[in-house]
C-alpha cells in the first residue's frame, strides 16, 4: 500500500528533544489499520517514506487524537529538503 499527501510539518517537545512529524490524512487510517503485520512497539507500522528526492526508512505511529497515523521526518531529511517547521510538504509513504 503507498499513498502520497500533503501535511504540514508539526513539533512535538518531548523531554529534552523536539520531535518533527506530519499527520497522515485520516482516511488512510482504516486501510492503514486492515493490512495484516506483525505486532510491533507502540503499534507502530513499518514505512519507506519519500519527502522530494529523499527517501528513508522509518515507521509510522498511530495518534489516536489525531484520528490517524503520524509519520516523524527526521533533522537529516529536514536538512537534506530544505524542511522548517510549518512547511507543507508533499509526502508518499509505502507500507513494507
Amino acid at each position: 500500500m503507498t499513498v502520497t499527501f500533503s501535511s504540514e510539518v508539526w513539533r512535538w517537545q518531548a523531554r529534552r528533544d523536539d520531535w518533527f512529524f506530519v499527520t497522515l490524512p485520516a482516511e488512510f487510517a482504516e486501510p492503514i489499520r486492515e493490512v495484516p503485520r506483525k505486532s510491533r512497539g507502540f503499534r507502530s507500522v513499518p514505512v519507506r517514506a519519500t519527502i522530494g528526492a529523499t527517501t528513508w526508512t522509518t515507521s509510522i505511529f498511530p495518534a489516536e487524537k489525531l484520528e490517524g497515523y503520524s509519520l516523524p521526518v527526521k533533522k537529516s531529511v529536514r536538512a537534506a529538503e530544505g524542511i522548517e517547521l510549518g512547511d507543507v510538504v508533499e509526502v508518499t509513504v509505502e507500507l513494507i
